[in-house]
């Protein structure tokens, strides 16, 4: 996969409209946490320093194509303002005369940013004439928005269609790491698939077992796989309508030698509660009363040998219900693990993603992806409409 980037596109005095990704927490009227901000900010200055002026898209929130005041990208701005250390527009719309005449006045190195995408329903209906608009604002198009890169709206994929369209450094980045795992993996390549339902990541371990030398699978949707291997797995989380789904993927595995590990002990609490009582189980068996929450010492131990010389590492979901402290230390270990590893270690999905920032690791891997639902379905090898508008 090979994209056309902004290190191939000459921007000195031309306008150029990006697409990012701020859709923050906000808390008090102030931005929680500017890790997306703060992932754009190499692609932006390089533009202003290249002598572009910039024109920004984002959305915040789900305002379903309605201007609701509570989802103003008013807070964002001023985050995104302290970051870049210079002045941001904050424009009053989107598509307005009000909006023509602010694009039209911008001079190089200017940075004006439009109010919410989302305001307006043609963005996510992916508007012909909504994108046309867009396009008319600017030169160049750029999208370093790869959280949003699996939605084929205006401001993604329509946009595309009416402007020489690149890549900023995050997409550039996030493809780099990712492209790979589906095509050419160093070896070997183990996979650490969690989270709580097989339904949302089986498509995730049928695409990655084609490239896969171990694929660890844990969280509550090792239950499912445990039950159809015949093992009593008490109150835990079992979608039994995969239970023939998990019996398929598990003889495919076996059928390409796929090495399959999954939970060989458990923590376990006798119900779903941050303040239940830790219960540890030596077994593959859970007693009917009790519920998993958590992988034990044997299993964190197998994980550990199976990641000590790969060449690759892929890790999205944790491994058991890492936000209660009692039950996070299976997910910890398997995340030092990862962080300590001398293989090529991407992270991706927001909930391991938000694992590796509670433990203070991202720092110590070599990707750590701003998608969650981007990169699930990147690793499901499916066509994300956002990257495919930016491929050469």
């Amino acid at each position: 996969m090979k994209l056309r980037t902004i290190n191939n596109a000459d921007v000195k005095g031309k306008r150029v409209i990006i697409r990012v990704d701020f859709n923050t927490p906000i808390k008090d009227g102030v931005v929680s946490d500017n890790t997306r901000i703060k992932a754009a900010l190499p692609t932006i200055k390089y533009l202003l320093d290249n002598g572009a002026s910039l024109i920004v898209m984002t959305h915040l929130g789900r305002p379903k194509g309605e201007k609701k005041t509570e989802f103003s990208l008013s807070p964002v701005r001023d985050e995104f303002e302290k970051l870049l250390g210079k002045k941001v527009i904050l424009a009053p719309d989107v598509i307005t005369k009000e909006v023509d005449s602010l694009v039209a006045n911008l001079k190089p190195g200017d940075v004006l940013m439009l109010e919410n995408i989302r305001y307006y329903k043609e963005e996510e209906k992916n508007d012909p004439a909504f994108a046309k608009k867009l396009a008319s604002y600017a030169d160049i198009y750029v999208n370093d928005a790869f959280g949003t890169a699996h939605r084929a709206h205006a401001s993604t994929e329509g946009i595309a269609h009416y402007l020489p369209s690149y890549a900023g450094f995050l997409i550039e980045k996030e493809v780099k790491f990712m492209a790979p795992l589906l095509t050419d993996p160093a070896h070997p390549f183990v996979a650490i698939i969690g989270g709580s339902k097989v339904s949302s990541k089986i498509s995730v371990l049928e695409s990655l077992s084609a490239t896969c030398d171990t694929i660890v699978i844990g969280g509550g949707m090792a239950y499912t796989f445990l039950k159809k291997l015949g093992k009593e797995v008490g109150k835990s989380l079992v979608e039994d309508d995969y239970l023939e789904t998990a019996g398929k993927f598990l003889q495919k595995a076996k059928e390409r030698g796929v090495k399959v590990i999954l939970p060989k002990d458990h923590i376990c609490a006798t119900e779903f509660s941050e303040s239940a009582k830790a219960i540890y189980v030596d077994s593959e068996d859970i007693p009917a009363d009790l519920m998993a929450l958590d992988i034990g010492n044997k299993t964190v131990q197998e994980i550990k040998d199976a990641i000590k010389d790969a060449g690759t590492i892929c890790w999205n979901g944790p491994v058991g219900v890492f936000e209660f402290d009692t039950f996070a230390k299976g997910t910890e270990e398997v995340a030092l693990a990862v962080a300590n590893s001398k293989a090529t270690t991407v992270v991706g999905g927001g909930d391991s993603v938000a694992a590796v920032n509670k433990f203070h690791l991202a720092d110590k891997l070599s990707h750590v992806s701003t998608g969650g639902g981007a990169s699930l379905e990147f690793l499901e090898g499916k066509c994300l409409p956002g990257i495919a508008a930016l491929e050469e």
